[in-house]
């Protein structure tokens, strides 16, 4: 068996029928989907992936699946597929948004007109999230724990309140305070509703600086994904994990790509001209 030179990390947040920013359309996933199961890819959970940070081999045609925010959508289109291929992601949660209450159908009930109705576009479930309605908008844990017990997803965490403190606080002695009763309430919140928490946690809007770092370390976070592009090789730095934002394109796009960023002199390169 071949190992892997590069392990690509996708990021996805919508998997959608309501178009907009940062969607990615059912079809378009479900074909995305079928091309890795057709490819012979092996979706890496945390542990995993963690574990070829530390220098252990993967397969060859390895990849990360991650999902930001815990969208309604996520439960009703990517989960069934996810399923139906066998595959694991990496559902990034905030944890203040996440409502009880009974699990609501999803893709997998064709015959419940509710199955995939009313789901928010990106821009609406931003002002639904502001106005305090996140269960428009957020999976509940009824549903989180129908994913883990399903297998397609494992859950970590996206802060407790997605804030960036960097923008609110008046001073970095404020900032650092803020983001660490963030961060635990996060762990409290997981450990609370999921029995665990992980030391995975990806940064809101992608943003961080030193003190975010420190405090999360202080926090017991070692594995830091952002969104900067490119491809993730072995012993690299699980405090700065790069990613690939997925578009709204058939499977022959993100073909193209994975074949790009499975090499890493080839990738960097590729973003570089880029």
């Amino acid at each position: 068996m071949n190992n892997a030179r590069a392990v690509p990390v996708l990021m996805y947040h919508h998997v959608s029928p309501a178009a907009g920013a940062l969607t990615v359309s059912p079809v378009h996933f479900a074909d995305q989907m079928a091309m890795l199961a057709r490819e012979g890819y092996t979706t890496l959970g945390a542990a995993a992936f963690a574990e070829y940070l530390a220098g252990k081999p993967v397969p060859e045609r390895s990849v990360v699946l991650t999902f930001d925010d815990g969208y309604l959508d996520n439960w009703v289109h990517a989960h069934p597929v996810l399923a139906g291929h066998g595959f694991t992601a990496l559902g990034f949660l905030v944890s203040a948004w996440v409502n009880s209450g009974p699990v609501r159908p999803n893709a997998a009930d064709p015959e419940d007109p509710a199955a995939t109705g009313n789901l928010l576009d990106h821009s609406a479930a931003k002002a639904a999230i502001q106005a305090g309605d996140t269960d428009r908008a957020i999976m509940r844990w009824s549903e989180i724990d129908a994913m883990r017990q399903a297998g397609t997803f494992e859950f970590h965490s996206h802060t407790h309140t997605h804030t960036r403190w960097d923008r609110i606080s008046t001073n970095a002695t404020a900032k650092r305070a803020s983001l660490r009763d963030d961060l635990q309430q996060a762990r409290a919140t997981l450990e609370h509703h999921l029995g665990c928490v992980s030391d995975h946690l990806c940064w809101p809007q992608g943003y961080f600086d030193t003190d975010y770092v420190e405090e999360a370390h202080a926090a017991g976070f070692r594995h830091l994904y952002t969104v900067e592009p490119g491809t993730n090789q072995r012993h690299g730095d699980p405090a700065r994990i790069l990613r690939l934002d997925v578009r709204d394109k058939p499977a022959a796009w993100l073909k193209s790509r994975l074949w790009v960023h499975g090499r890493p002199l080839l990738s960097r390169l590729y973003l570089k001209i880029k």
